[in-house]
């Protein structure tokens, strides 16, 4: 989709590719160039106009998916941007600070394992050098992995996916705030899963329910010192995330089929989120979840 495309309206049900996809195995954490049909992530179809001008932004799994979306947009808002990523994930990483750095922006790549406690206080402090403060902490980076019943759900599974996706935010949380001024934003994201999960994804559901409670207690602490933390909710996004193990492959070739557009959404068409809930135009929201569901709703 080119930018045009994006500024003229159009039938959203007609947007973008829809279901039946090929089933499209691969190891995670999974690779952008690896999964059809390309996700658009806003490479050639995201405009900025300066809502971010001048802010200074570390987002978590900003190699693919939700992230790298944060990341192009943001840049093309005026931020300079750090991203997180896993080691595996460096082809991906290095085409978005590529991109960041095409519009003039500062990137900062930060390879390391969110399960670590020090790795994550450690990422922090590097952001903080690497672009001379933090405005914009964007908690998105998560681990899904289906199990089709409880009892193949092993401890090392439950752990790893507690690890990344609550302790990690916690960690980062606690590491920000201290850096964190009047106006800045933190973003979490969580899942229509917290409200509707489900049964194959028991304990990826589980980490999302505690992301929006960890998000809305956060926010009142951090008005305090006047920084808004708001959650935001996906539903069904087509990323790299599915095919590599976050469902089974006879789903992934339906995938986004039940909603009312009969397709998944785009990462590129929930940005615009993670840059309102960023910008000044987002002032007056915080502790709120902001469901991008494809109609799927949140209760």
């Amino acid at each position: 989709m080119t930018v045009t495309d994006r500024l003229t309206p159009q039938d959203p049900r007609n947007q973008y590719p829809k279901p039946p996809f090929p089933q499209q195995p691969q190891p995670a954490p999974g690779e952008v160039a690896r999964i059809q049909p390309v996700p658009d992530h806003g490479e050639h179809s995201y405009t900025g106009s300066g809502k971010l001008t001048g802010r200074r932004a570390l987002i978590t799994g900003g190699d693919s998916g939700i992230g790298r979306a944060a990341a192009i947009a943001y840049a093309r808002e005026g931020a300079d941007v750090a991203i997180s990523y896993l080691e595996a994930e460096q082809r991906d990483a290095d085409e978005v600070a590529e991109l960041i750095r095409a519009e003039g922006r500062t990137a900062v790549l930060l390879p390391g394992d969110l399960t670590s406690e020090s790795w994550c206080r450690e990422m922090v402090e590097r952001t903080v050098v690497g672009l001379g403060g933090l405005d914009i902490l964007v908690i998105n980076a998560a681990r899904q992995q289906f199990r089709e019943n409880v009892e193949e759900i092993s401890s090392e599974d439950f752990d790893r996916t507690m690890k990344t996706n609550l302790y990690a935010m916690h960690w980062i949380a606690q590491a920000a705030t201290p850096h964190l001024q009047p106006g800045a934003s933190v973003i979490t994201t969580s899942s229509v899963q917290a409200y509707d999960p489900s049964d194959i994804l028991l304990d990826y559901a589980t980490t999302k329910a505690g992301i929006v409670a960890y998000t809305k207690a956060l926010s009142k602490q951090l008005m305090k010192k006047g920084v808004r933390a708001n959650v935001v909710a996906p539903g069904p996004f087509w990323t790299v995330l599915q095919p590599s193990g976050g469902q089974p492959q006879e789903k992934v070739e339906q995938f986004g089929s039940q909603t009312p557009f009969e397709r998944p959404g785009q990462p590129v068409e929930i940005a615009p989120v993670y840059v309102l809930l960023a910008s000044q135009e987002g002032s007056y929201i915080t502790g709120e979840v902001y469901g991008v569901t494809g109609g799927a709703g949140i209760a």
